[in-house]
């Protein structure tokens, strides 16, 4: 059977220069974001530990909810950036600038906006925040940057080309991505100016961001598997699926975004059944591009071994693929609203994040940096992803003794030793995983300064 070749090509240029600004937003987002916020929220959870420190939920609150936005949307919009970059031609390069600067401006804002006074953690779903002037400007600020890049994608992004090519499934999956990142801006605004009940604060936010945050979910996962199938295609992986049936694959990924869009009409948005109906779109959604592509380049991994290029490239996509299983069967196992949700996600929103990794160890040397160091570059997504394995596990056990999300410290109510030994294997996971994020910064900022030296001498 033939093996099919599935490879996105980079632009030079301005396109260039604009993918390699994105990638400074990334990895400022995981310096600020995966510090000292994420050192809070492990130890707050450990046991012993987390009695010794007067943090109670308030804090650790405020340190998850800059966590989150720094590491997971702003590097998620920033990784989308790189890539609807290099897909892109010159033109409206400007639009392109204002749309990362704005990002950097707004992310600065609600970044720091804990240390002049900003409280009141508003542990809400997929957009935490907290309830504060000067907080909310910062991400407003960021709405508006990225919507701008959005609008410059949509307008010069390369055309998709031949549909029964790699590239051309790529492109296609790229395109759909940066639609469903629209419509889910697009649900924004709509459940804002259709919202009409008298809600608390922290219901008001969930509401807000419950559409648009179920959408833009999808943007992620077409990106992952679009990344997945580049990287498959770069470390010579056996791909068997020819672009046409990869190619269904991804219109059955998008779909669930379309649907989406429809609940919109079929329920007000204050309605129960609003709430519903995104719940079951991503329960029966979110796998079905996902589910096929991973399994087929898993058992990839199995074959034709003396032709694979074991680089970072090749663990990335490995580790990102184990981790998107283990989240999707953790979901399978949630009951109420204890741990294994968190667990859940983890493993899916790590996953995203390794294939991202391995995206961008292939791209420093195209945008003009040095090749990353080998060794540490091929053990990094091991540590990250091995850690990320142990911190999903031990929050999924402790989710099936009922220890409850968005708790910490005594509050969390750590009483057997079945309990705290699962926390102390989810701490443990969550230190391996810290020291693994910083060996990924080391590396590509070694790579980068490393790169602009050659360009110097």
């Amino acid at each position: 059977m033939s093996s099919y070749s599935y490879k996105l090509e980079v632009a030079e240029g301005q396109p260039n220069r604009l993918a390699a600004g994105w990638l400074f937003v990334a990895l400022g987002s995981l310096i600020f974001g995966g510090g000292v916020p994420v050192a809070m929220i492990v130890l707050s959870r450990m046991p012993v530990v987390s009695e010794l420190v007067p943090w109670g939920n308030k804090t650790f609150g405020t340190a998850i909810t800059v966590h989150v936005e720094l590491t997971v949307l702003i590097w998620f919009l920033a990784c989308a950036g790189i890539l609807w970059s290099i897909n892109s031609t010159a033109r409206n390069v400007a639009l392109g600038w204002a749309g990362i600067w704005l990002t950097v401006i707004g992310s600065f804002i609600f970044t720091f906006a804990p240390f002049f006074g900003s409280e009141n953690p508003l542990m809400n779903n997929y957009i935490p925040v907290l309830d504060d002037t000067t907080y909310l400007v910062g991400l407003i600020v960021v709405g508006i940057g990225f919507s701008l890049f959005m609008l410059r994608s949509l307008i010069d992004s390369c055309p998709m080309g031949d549909l029964n090519s790699g590239g051309g499934v790529l492109r296609f999956g790229l395109h759909t991505g940066l639609v469903a990142s629209v419509l889910s801006v697009v649900g924004l605004i709509a459940t804002y100016v259709l919202m009409s009940g008298d809600y608390d604060s922290h219901d008001y936010y969930e509401l807000l961001f419950w559409g648009g945050g179920h959408i833009l979910q999808f943007t992620h996962t077409q990106l992952m598997c679009v990344a997945w199938l580049w990287l498959a295609t770069i470390v010579g992986l056996s791909i068997k699926a020819s672009p046409r049936i990869i190619l269904v694959i991804l219109v059955l990924g998008f779909l669930p975004v379309l649907y989406g869009v429809l609940i919109y009409f079929l329920y007000d948005v204050d309605s129960s059944e609003h709430i519903v109906a995104f719940t079951d779109q991503m329960i029966w959604g979110s796998g079905i591009a996902a589910l096929p592509i991973g399994i087929m380049l898993f058992f990839a991994f199995f074959t034709n071994r003396k032709e694979q290029q074991y680089s970072p490239e090749w663990m990335s996509l490995l580790f990102s693929i184990i981790l998107f299983g283990a989240g999707g069967l953790i979901g399978y196992l949630i009951s109420g609203t204890n741990v294994t949700i968190p667990a859940h996600y983890h493993g899916s929103i790590v996953a995203v994040t390794l294939a991202f990794m391995g995206v961008i160890y292939y791209l420093l040397p195209k945008l003009g940096f040095a090749v990353p160091s080998s060794k540490w570059a091929f053990w990094q997504p091991a540590l990250y992803g091995f850690g990320q394995l142990m911190h999903v596990i031990g929050l999924a056990w402790s989710g099936s003794h009922g220890v409850q999300r968005k708790t910490a410290g005594a509050e969390q109510g750590l009483e057997t030793f079945s309990e705290q030994a699962a926390m102390i294997i989810m701490g443990i996971g969550g230190g391996i995983s810290v020291v693994g994020g910083l060996v990924f910064l080391v590396v590509v900022l070694k790579s980068i300064r490393d790169g602009r030296a050659q360009a110097i001498a």
